[in-house]
């Protein structure tokens, strides 16, 4: 299986020879990816190097001239080191583009620090009006790239991860996709967590939804799920779990908006903001930050048995 970054660099490269009014910008990062397409499209594909202020800025200026432009590198230079020229040359501005991370929270964990982001959604939340992808598959990324492209004027973030399912959801951009359905409570998996909380939460009675779209969050979809009973736990009251692949805590003010007319209870579950400083594989990131199966489960259903 081909991953999103590979996957990434071909469907954009497909595009570009498809849709004219689309520039890709990167700043070194992936620029392998996109070497046949600099080739037959050299003024729509811009390296600005090393310079990821740069690499928004130019960004922006695209936009300002009605181009639609996608911009990539990894999510710590793409989101945090160049925040106020997204803000500014973006938001300000009043433009739109499509910002591809990678690397996201620990993808790449020989990195260090630097190369981990996994407050990027909570600091692009402070911004008005962005989606954010974050799909759990190349396949899902593959449909949430097409749709980002595509989508007028808006400002998009697509989250794409070294970390995947097994297998990809017939999903559809917005929307949650319940997978299953249970009355004990409701647990939504954010992209690439989906396969280790079915895991964790196999015999239990809970719903699970799937969402790879995260902003604007799936109101309709969460009421429907805890509507009726469903998903209630002691004394009514809807008992909601989300497991985010970057920051804890990320969405539960989304949840808990959707959710302000009723009693209810909600666990954020991610990222913690403690630093691990040993800087393992994915697998073992995820188990040292409780995201792992097991953990997982502890933690879901020690909550919901409360």
């Amino acid at each position: 299986m081909d991953t999103m970054r590979e996957r990434f660099a071909a469907i954009v490269s497909r595009l570009l020879d498809e849709d004219a009014r689309l520039a890709v910008v990167l700043a070194e990062i992936g620029k392998d990816g996109f070497a046949d397409a600099a080739r037959a499209h050299p003024d729509r594909v811009i390296n600005v190097g090393i310079r990821e202020q740069l690499l928004v800025g130019v960004g922006g200026g695209l936009a300002l001239t009605r181009m639609r432009p996608i911009l990539h590198t990894f999510a710590s230079f793409l989101i945090e080191r160049p925040f106020e020229q997204i803000k500014l040359d973006f938001g300000h501005q009043g433009m739109g583009g499509v910002l591809v991370s990678a690397a996201g929270s620990y993808d790449w964990p020989a990195g260090g620090y630097t190369h981990m982001a996994p407050g990027d959604v909570a600091l692009l939340d402070t911004l008005d009006g962005w989606t954010v992808h974050v799909p759990g598959h190349p396949d899902e990324a593959e449909t949430l790239l097409r749709d980002a492209a595509a989508a007028g004027d808006d400002s998009v973030y697509v989250r794409l991860s070294a970390h995947a399912n097994s297998a990809p959801r017939d999903i559809a951009p917005g929307r949650f996709l319940t997978v299953r359905e249970g009355r004990g409570g409701v647990v939504i998996a954010v992209g690439p967590m989906l396969d280790n909380v079915l895991a964790a939460v196999e015999g239990l009675d809970v719903t699970v939804l799937y969402a790879t779209t995260v902003r604007p969050f799936d109101e309709r979809t969460l009421r429907a799920a805890t509507a009726a009973g469903a998903g209630a736990g002691a004394g009514g009251a809807a008992d909601v779990v989300i497991v985010e692949p970057y920051l804890a805590g990320t969405s539960t003010g989304a949840v808990n908006d959707t959710l302000a007319d009723r009693p209810h209870r909600v666990l954020g579950l991610g990222i913690p903001r403690r630093e691990l400083r040993r800087y393992g594989t994915i697998d073992e990131h995820l188990a040292g930050q409780g995201l792992d199966p097991a953990s997982l489960r502890k933690r879901i259903a020690g909550f919901l048995r409360r």
